[in-house]
């Protein structure tokens, strides 16, 4: 999609906002004269003036005004404020992309005045390395454009896919909060290597790649998780050894509850 015409502006400066406005600039997908930022921390705004020959701001309304495309980079305990500032900037013409968790498009609509644009994404950290996996859905006025223009904005920083907002909850569950597993996993993996005697940074070194390495051959290879599975796993061996180990500890069950556990706290939180 050709955005070279489109003016975007963040609303909010933190991590999430960088690496998209990174991705964004990288891919060449928007000039730097295209992008605005706003932030209420003034060595914030002057990191991305610097480091990406933006144009920032402290003024909310005044970015609206002058974007065609708003992002909503905010803590969701901030929402309603900023929502309650912006208002009478946001008409039937921009789009509003919001990337706070948890924040259904019904209640940015209804705080926007009810007419507003709405998509909602959910994605996660490793979008800070351009690796990053969101889901989008669009609120009651998004048209099929929007959501294809907010899917080329995530797609910048990795991959974007289009689900119904009932599933924002286990979108959440599963690769929002997904990172934090595997980053336990990580952990586990690296103490049960320095508990066979391998020395702390040998084990971090051979976890870090080993996860690294499957999965940008699951990515890559077109198999399924299950068919890589049962190819490393020689009948009488090491890795059915240990495999055998976590079916009796019911490992799939643990997973199909957290993440069960996930969704139904992020219900409870957006209803709150």
């Amino acid at each position: 999609m050709n955005m070279n015409n489109r003016t975007i502006g963040f609303i909010g400066a933190g991590n999430m906002a960088e690496a998209l406005i990174r991705g964004l600039l990288t891919a060449n997908i928007l000039p730097a004269a295209n992008v605005r930022v706003t932030d209420v921390q003034p060595d914030r705004l002057e990191h991305m003036r610097t480091t990406y020959r933006i144009h920032g701001s402290t003024d909310n309304q005044d970015i609206v005004r002058t974007s065609d495309v708003v992002i909503l980079a905010v803590k969701p305990q901030h929402m309603s404020a900023v929502l309650a500032g912006i208002k009478d900037a946001v008409s039937a013409d921009k789009l509003v992309i919001s990337i706070a968790a948890g924040i259904p498009t019904g209640r940015i609509e209804s705080e926007l005045g009810g007419v507003a644009r709405v998509v909602r994404a959910m994605r996660n950290t490793p979008a800070l390395v351009g690796e990053g996996a969101a889901a989008l859905c669009p609120g009651k006025h998004a048209s099929s454009d929007d959501v294809l223009f907010a899917e080329t904005i995530m797609g910048a920083v990795g991959i974007a896919v289009r689900v119904d907002e009932s599933m924002m909850d286990a979108v959440t569950a599963l690769s929002g909060s997904g990172p934090a597993y595997v980053f336990y996993v990580a952990e586990a993996m690296i103490e049960a290597g320095k508990a066979c005697g391998l020395p702390a940074e040998v084990a971090e070194r051979l976890t870090i790649q080993t996860i690294k390495g499957a999965g940008k051959l699951l990515a890559e290879s077109g198999e399924p998780a299950g068919v890589l599975r049962r190819n490393v796993t020689s009948p009488g061996g090491t890795t059915e050894a240990a495999l055998r180990v976590m079916a009796d500890r019911a490992l799939l069950d643990v997973f199909r509850d957290a993440i069960a556990a996930a969704t139904k706290r992020g219900r409870d939180l957006s209803q709150s």
